[in-house]
């Protein structure tokens, strides 16, 4: 039996936090031209080295003159000054002022010699050779002095201060042109995986081969906390190639990261490079999701390797790993939100780890509702907000997309109940929560109804769960297809029917007239899965069959074979015949002609919206009132598709 390294004692999050504290993340300081600035953080105190403006200015445009002149003067009496020559801006003054004696002067222009004040042009007159003043100034008015910005030795920026367009404008203005900054912190990314394809590569799915993710998501969160992202060819599970690439990484970068081979597996092997070529701090972190961690130097740069799926890949980098990257270039903690909900339904936890569990957000009505520390994060909620899980399971990157934040489970706690207070962090500032928020049957008409909505969210987990959650009161809406339960209190929005049946290779090479093809003739079926209204009405039309046979519904269903291989989208089945995975699948007409397939009819599918009685008057909820105006034209699109109109007529 082979080794195994076994996560025997699992580091708690503030030991996972320290290790990576005691990492040296901290690039040396370099310098950048201030068109190189922006954004980034000074390394040391800049003061000026002259003063700023080098010379007194005026303020406006008037008469430069000296302030005693115009002691007494006013509207009734004002001073004549004899009008001496002019300044304008950029240009050295030409003419000294004498007692009695004015000079034209713009905004911005060197204040002559001899003048100590001056005196706006809409308190003068023009006469002749003369200005005519009919104010009095005191010396210095309307004047900036040399240095009256900032002077000359003094502080102007201090160190860890970031730059941005005023900081930059400072600088300029003290005519420097390039600065001391931190340094940025040089990140190598590593997935690792013999099964892993870059993104527009060829995919074998056939080989078990998956396109790398995490690469690209990580990448983009190194960014975004203030570091330099640098990825490397992605390693296979090779002892060899893997200390090659990671050795690589750390000759070149700060901070090494990898992605997957950090589980308890005979085939992992990072954990033994690093022991091997470093030191080793904690393998395996007591947090959910994000067990299989390792924390360690490799050579002088630090490691941390990270779990292979991506959403808990981005958990724990954005726990624990974007606050050493954000420290060592020197950003101050981003700006976060939370948020204040109950929970949608019940949770049930057991695990005994610090669980990070990623949850969507859905409001209940047309008012604001706000994060707590006043970010507003709904435009349409009435003071409750609902939180409810998304978890597809570790390895599902739709979640990515689907949560707005986590809610932090202790590890004591056995469940959430529903209804019971949550605080929810938000993964940014900026995360709104949908503006509709659906669930129900996979439908393409209705998807592109879904185009013509602000900030819709929807998820395709079929006509049963549709009307279950809606049934718990959670979604906005949910859609249904086919014959469905109707015990649900719902508002009913709009509705069209589409044409269903079974999909078979192009030409129909085995002549599938219809069910009883898959029921007495060896043809590979498969099929949706149990919460489709397309498996409910082909469940009918089996029974109906048995029926007519005479014969036991699930002698037939156990006929066909591959009646329970599940496919979980609309087009799922159509694919995979497509793909010569199947001889006939159930789908949609419209799927078959846009795969250019055969198709075999089986019936019509009545596809309903319903609302929640609770959200009518909700943003997001007229505006699919709006859109369902469009079912008619859409219908005309989608073949097999007939709007309600239509069957009116």
């Amino acid at each position: 039996m082979s080794d195994r390294k076994e996560f025997r004692d699992l580091a708690s999050p503030e030991r996972a936090r320290e290790a990576i504290d005691s990492l040296d993340l901290e690039p040396e300081p370099e310098t950048v031209s201030l068109e190189d600035a922006r954004g980034r953080v000074l390394a040391e105190r800049v003061d000026a080295g002259i003063d700023v403006p080098g010379f007194d200015r005026a303020s406006l445009d008037g008469y430069a003159l000296r302030a005693r002149d115009t002691f007494g003067a006013d509207e009734a009496d004002p001073v004549a000054l004899d009008l001496v020559g002019s300044v304008h801006a950029g240009e050295e003054p030409g003419v000294d002022v004498e007692t009695g004696e004015a000079v034209e002067i713009s905004t911005g222009a060197v204040m002559p010699p001899g003048a100590d004040a001056m005196v706006m042009v809409e308190e003068t007159d023009e006469s002749g050779d003369q200005v005519l003043v009919r104010t009095s100034v005191a010396p210095g008015d309307n004047v900036m002095l040399a240095g009256a910005d900032i002077a000359a030795g003094e502080r102007a920026l201090g160190p860890g201060t970031r730059l941005t367009a005023r900081e930059i404008g400072l600088l300029s203005a003290l005519g420097v042109d390039e600065v001391p900054v931190r340094g940025t912190p040089r990140v190598g990314i590593i997935s690792t995986g013999d099964e892993l394809v870059r993104p527009g590569g060829d995919l074998h799915s056939e080989r078990g081969q998956i396109y790398d993710v995490n690469s690209y998501t990580v990448a983009s969160a190194v960014e975004e906390a203030g570091g330099e992202a640098v990825t490397y060819p992605h390693a296979g599970d090779d002892y060899d190639e893997m200390e090659r690439i990671l050795t690589t990484a750390a000759d070149e970068c700060d901070l090494v990261l990898s992605s997957g081979s950090t589980s308890a597996s005979a085939v992992d092997v990072i954990y033994q490079v690093i022991e091997d070529q470093g030191e080793l701090l904690l393998h395996g972190v007591a947090v959910k999701p994000g067990k299989p961690m390792l924390v360690g130097r490799l050579a002088d740069s630090a490691y941390v390797g990270l779990p292979g799926y991506p959403v808990s890949a981005l958990t724990i980098f954005r726990t624990f790993v974007a606050p050493a990257v954000r420290d060592a270039a020197g950003r101050p903690e981003p700006r976060t939100a939370t948020v204040s909900g109950r929970m949608a339904r019940r949770e049930r936890y057991q695990e005994g780890r610090l669980r990070y569990m990623p949850v969507g957000l859905v409001t209940a009505g047309p008012k604001d509702q706000r994060g707590g520390n006043g970010d507003t994060v709904g435009a349409d909620g009435n003071g409750e907000t609902l939180v409810y899980p998304v978890d597809k399971g570790s390895g599902a990157t739709t979640s990515l997309v689907e949560a707005d934040g986590v809610v932090a489970v202790d590890p004591d706690t056995d469940y959430l109940a529903e209804g019971e207070p949550v605080t929810v962090e938000l993964f940014s500032p900026d995360v709104r929560p949908p503006s509709l928020f659906g669930v129900g049957e996979d439908d393409p008409l209705f998807s592109r109804l879904l185009d013509d909505l602000s900030n819709p969210r929807y998820l395709s987990l079929g006509s049963r769960e549709g009307l279950r959650r809606l049934r718990d009161g959670t979604p906005d809406a949910a859609v249904t297809a086919g014959p469905v339960e109707r015990d649900v209190d719902a508002e009913p929005l709009g509705e069209w029917t589409r044409e269903w049946g079974l999909i078979v290779p192009t030409g129909d090479p085995d002549g599938v007239d219809g069910l009883a093809d898959l029921v007495d003739r060896d043809l590979r079926f498969v099929n949706r899965t149990t919460d489709s209204g397309l498996r409910t009405s082909l469940g009918e039309a089996v029974a109906a069959l048995a029926e007519e046979r005479g014969a036991d519904r699930r002698e037939l269903v156990d006929a066909i074979d591959g009646f329970e291989l599940a496919v979980r989208a609309h087009e799922s089945p159509a694919r995979k015949v497509a793909a010569g995975g199947a001889d006939a699948g159930v789908g949609l007409r419209a799927s078959a002609e846009k795969l250019g397939l055969g198709f075999v009819p089986l019936g019509e599918q009545r596809v309903r919206v319903h609302g929640n009685p609770d959200r009518t008057e909700k943003v997001g909820v007229t505006e699919l009132i709006t859109a369902l105006d469009r079912v008619p034209d859409l219908a005309a699109d989608l073949p097999g598709y007939r709007s309600a109109n239509e069957e009116s007529r």
